[in-house]
């Protein structure tokens, strides 16, 4: 169920938001444990099958280049992160939001906007 979820919430953000024209996710290459890595290959499955029937660009970023491009240090802790991105003028409500804020400071980096 959570998979039809997850692809339910795509279906009314997309329906919400109008066009999207790309996608970028935290790619995480180490887990926990094996129904952390089982969770996560279901939503990668569903994400990339969705962008796909679509034709929306999407894109995984590692983990070490998000800490790296916010902090300095692709290491960095969630504390760190968060700090990081609060001195960019957010104030998220967790470590999950300040992740998504710096991917998406990164790609309007890479995309040669000014973030």
């Amino acid at each position: 169920m959570r998979y039809l979820r997850f692809e339910r919430w795509l279906n009314e953000t997309l329906s919400i938001r109008g066009p999207i024209e790309e996608i970028y996710f935290e790619e995480v290459r180490r887990h926990v444990g094996v129904d952390a890595a089982h969770a996560y290959g279901g939503f990668l499955g569903c994400l990339t099958a969705w962008c796909e029937n679509r034709a929306i660009a999407y894109q995984g970023v590692p983990v070490g280049t998000i800490k790296r491009f916010i902090t300095g240090k692709g290491n960095a802790g969630k504390a760190t992160v968060i700090t990081a991105v609060e001195k960019r003028g957010f104030n998220p409500v967790d470590d999950n939001e300040a992740d998504a804020i710096a991917i998406l400071l990164w790609a309007l980096a890479l995309q040669g906007g000014n973030p």
